[in-house]
């Protein structure tokens, strides 16, 4: 199982290359940024600065979304943070959830994320693409020929469905086992239904990280459950509560979810986050000692999990890096 980090945008630039310097070094393979430009710095302009300072680590969004800027923009940019990171790049996408919502706009439909994915793959790739009616074929002249990895961000039927037939991965936003198998099983069998080969297909789990006592844990990590409660409700909304294509375990934990400021996105510190228990804390995120990381490691890997991604930004960064250093990769190697 590869691992991963992943920033907000909030953390001082230098610090962030050191970061993901000590991760490199360590052996984590994936750098990845969430793409909110309004509540965080511009990734593109992150990744690539860390790219200038790194020889192996790959970098990628977690996620972009196809409404966040032009489609030629984003190949353009891929194009460019590929040519200068030797190749080193990964695209997560998915329907728009912070970048978009901050806006008072909706995520945009799986229909549009499908053509997105491929119409950004193709331009990389060099490819000529009319992704609008109204504009020209796109060319880029320079692009690298480079396949660029597409992985999408999913979680309900239809999202899950076209991930398995369309995307080179899945991103899931959460460390529960049983859910993340139930996510991972849908996305597997749509693809192989659809004739592709899934052996090689890419399942992350992303969640935010604490290692040492559990009270200190649950406080440092209780704002993720509140923001996957973003993508639960909006799967309750679409599927309701009856009937299976929900889980109970998901729809039970946000009864008590009053509304979500998404100013406060993933912060710790949130007025929204009364509704999260302790076993919604501790069966989401990573928690406690380095056995109990371990131990959680192991079964995210036996669900199917190929890479595990910290969301890196509960505080003490740099010990959390340099305990799963330590005490956690090795045990994976």
């Amino acid at each position: 199982m590869e691992f991963a980090i992943t920033f907000k945008g909030d953390i001082d630039p230098k610090r962030t290359v050191k970061l993901v310097q000590m991760a490199e070094q360590a052996g984590f393979t994936h750098a990845w940024f969430f793409d909110s430009h309004v509540l965080w710095r511009e990734c593109f302009v992150t990744m690539a600065m860390c790219a200038e300072h790194t020889e192996k680590i790959k970098f990628g969004t977690c996620v972009t979304n196809p409404g966040v800027r032009d489609w030629s923009v984003q190949a353009s940019l891929w194009s460019t943070l590929a040519i200068q990171s030797g190749g080193r790049v990964v695209m997560g996408a998915g329907r728009g959830d912070s970048s978009r919502r901050v806006l008072g706009q909706k995520p945009l439909t799986i229909e549009t994320l499908v053509e997105f994915g491929d119409a950004v793959k193709k331009m990389v790739k060099g490819e000529s693409v009319q992704y609008e009616q109204d504009l020209a074929p796109v060319q880029i002249p320079w692009a690298p020929g480079l396949d660029l990895p597409v992985w999408y961000a999913a979680y309900g039927p239809k999202a899950l469905t076209a991930t398995g037939q369309h995307a080179d991965g899945l991103i899931i936003q959460l460390a529960d086992p049983f859910l993340v198998k139930w996510f991972t099983d849908q996305a597997i069998e749509a693809g192989k239904a659809a004739g592709r080969d899934m052996s090689t297909f890419n399942v992350m789990s992303a969640a935010p990280v604490w290692v040492g006592d559990m009270a200190t844990a649950r406080a440092n990590t209780r704002w993720f459950p509140a923001m996957v409660g973003n993508h639960v409700a909006d799967l309750v909304e679409r599927y309701g509560k009856e009937g299976g294509s929900v889980p109970k375990r998901l729809t039970d934990y946000i009864e008590g979810r009053k509304g979500y400021d998404y100013r406060h996105h993933a912060d710790k510190n949130a007025d929204h986050l009364g509704f999260i228990s302790n076993e919604i804390i501790d069966s989401f995120g990573v928690l406690g000692d380095v056995d109990a990381q371990v131990a959680k490691m192991r079964e995210l890997e036996s669900v199917g999990v190929t890479q595990f991604n910290i969301y890196l930004m509960c505080g003490d960064e740099e010990r959390i890096v340099e305990e799963y250093a330590q005490h956690v990769l090795p045990r994976f190697k």
